[in-house]
């Protein structure tokens, strides 16, 4: 007889409709793809993870649902389910005004999401800005690298000297892949 687990996450409300996704197919392909039954609760934005005892599939789930309450799309959190090693990460601003806040998204943003980009592309994460959460989803030595970066703007640093940071970190991050090849 098999038994099972139950573990709960919490998603923001607003962020529900992407988790069933259309037709159900988000929920679907995340039960599918874990191994396990999920039950949206619509009204708190709790989400019941049913999985199998001694499958540990479901954190794979957990972490999908987390980066899609975070902000993902579920074709970007769902690359979660792809590899071991790539994990969800999130900066949370506090202690400060919605003015703020809001000028440090934009840097973060940057003028068209082109911060954002040239972040991503260099350290080959996602990023989401969301809330007062900035969330990124990569291998460990990625983030750390766009984690520092935007730490950088967030402290005040010049747009200037984060991208000469992420322009020595690219080089490194393309050395750690090779030496990870050749093993």
């Amino acid at each position: 007889m098999e038994e099972y687990m139950e573990t709960h996450v919490k998603i923001p409300l607003e962020r529900i409709g992407v988790v069933i996704g259309k037709n159900g197919e988000v929920k679907k392909l995340m039960e599918e793809m874990g191994g396990v039954e999920l039950k949206i609760g619509g009204e708190d934005g709790d989400v019941l993870i049913k999985y199998e005892a001694g499958d540990l599939n479901f954190l794979k789930v957990k972490d999908v649902l987390y980066a899609i309450g975070r902000g993902f799309s579920p074709e970007r959190a769902i690359k979660l389910f792809e590899d071991d090693m790539l994990m969800c990460d999130t900066i949370t601003l506090t202690k400060m005004t919605k003015h703020d806040m809001q000028r440090i998204k934009g840097r973060i943003i940057g003028r068209d999401g082109k911060m954002r980009e040239y972040m991503e592309n260099v350290t080959g994460t996602m990023i989401s800005v969301y809330g007062k959460t900035i969330s990124m989803i990569g291998y460990p030595e990625e983030i750390n690298s766009v984690k520092k970066a935007i730490e950088m703007l967030i402290d005040g640093s010049p747009h200037e000297t984060v991208y000469r940071y992420l322009d020595k970190e690219k080089i490194k991050l393309r050395r750690t892949d090779l030496v990870s090849q050749n093993k």
